[in-house]
């Protein structure tokens, strides 16, 4: 299978045009050359494409998306690339549509919400002779990529330190993002990257434990291959740092490897171009690379919290929303 496309400037549409990753996808398609011909999104708030390709067509309804795809098609002309922003739980039908068109697709995290969405992916992108390929950016940081090579070494496994905090507002609970259905709850909306990473480094998950969650936070450990991880993740302001807030941050982030802190706050403006530049030269992240993040997420869904101390982070212990 390939994925490389047939013209000189790849052609790429874009399902998800509204959403909050869409401008970057844009910028990515830009800057590798391509050129976005058609897009689709339930909202017309979708302004930012006259930033980048103002001539591309635009939908608001999936089924004129489907037949301007179909007709590009048949003309000659077709779609090269599907690239994938749209809501979590509607990932899986719009890889299929991708692949179903003649095109490859380029898929933002969570790829699917299931481990075995994953296999039927596989049979039908076998099926139909394009590849899947994910958004795995933090994979591409350099400072992650050293910390694989520094912990490759260890003879015994790290102790790991992850919190994450992103702030949002009382819209996140109305939205599809609070829906546990359709986005697969916290762990997987803001930590889907994470665990990905964390996998990627430290090898798979032996044992996923969940010390406590609620509509705000979730806290918990890992047992993976080489390292034992304690994790907090939360969208409620009041879990920043006091410092933090103090300056005005809505965001923040800390892992410590043996005690020592990973600093990765910087350089990520161009993962998304260096992602596309990636999967444009045959070398994307293709659809068995997510399964283990995949996999832990899910498991962290149907756990039960089982509120012990040592599968607590101590940042659970204080003001977000689960307690």
């Amino acid at each position: 299978m390939s994925v490389q496309p047939t013209a000189a400037s790849p052609r790429f549409a874009l399902i998800g045009a509204a959403g909050y990753i869409a401008p970057r996808h844009m910028r990515a398609m830009k800057e590798v050359g391509g050129t976005l011909v058609a897009a689709l999104d339930p909202s017309d708030s979708v302004g930012i494409i006259d930033s980048y390709f103002p001539e591309a067509d635009f939908f608001t309804e999936f089924e004129r998306f489907d037949r301007h795809a179909d007709k590009l098609r048949r003309a000659g002309h077709g779609i090269d690339f599907v690239s994938i922003c749209s809501p979590n739980y509607l990932h899986d039908a719009h890889i299929r549509f991708a692949l179903r068109s003649g095109a490859a697709a380029i898929c933002e995290k969570p790829l699917v919400l299931n481990p075995w969405n994953v296999d039927a992916l596989e049979a039908i992108q076998a099926e139909c002779g394009r590849e899947v390929s994910t958004i795995l950016q933090l994979r591409l940081h350099p400072a992650i990529i050293a910390l694989r090579e520094r912990c490759a070494a260890l003879r015994e496994p790290a102790n790991v330190d992850l919190a994450y905090v992103t702030s949002r507002g009382r819209w996140y609970h109305r939205s599809w993002k609070g829906d546990l259905e359709k986005s697969g709850g916290i762990a997987t909306n803001i930590g889907i990257h994470f665990f990905d990473m964390l996998t990627w480094v430290f090898g798979a998950a032996h044992e996923v434990r969940v010390g406590a969650a609620g509509p705000s936070s979730v806290s918990g450990v890992l047992e993976l291959e080489r390292a034992r991880v304690r994790w907090f993740l939360s969208i409620d302001e009041r879990d920043i740092p006091e410092h933090v807030r103090a300056e005005g941050k809505r965001t923040w982030r800390s892992i410590t490897v043996n005690g020592s802190e990973v600093e990765f706050s910087e350089g990520f403006t161009d993962l998304h171009t260096l992602s596309y530049r990636e999967i444009l030269a045959g070398r994307g992240f293709p659809l068995s690379e997510s399964r283990r993040a995949i996999e832990v997420a899910h498991r962290i869904r149907h756990a039960t919290a089982t509120g012990r101390p040592e599968d607590v982070h101590p940042m659970a212990l204080g003001t977000g929303g689960h307690r």
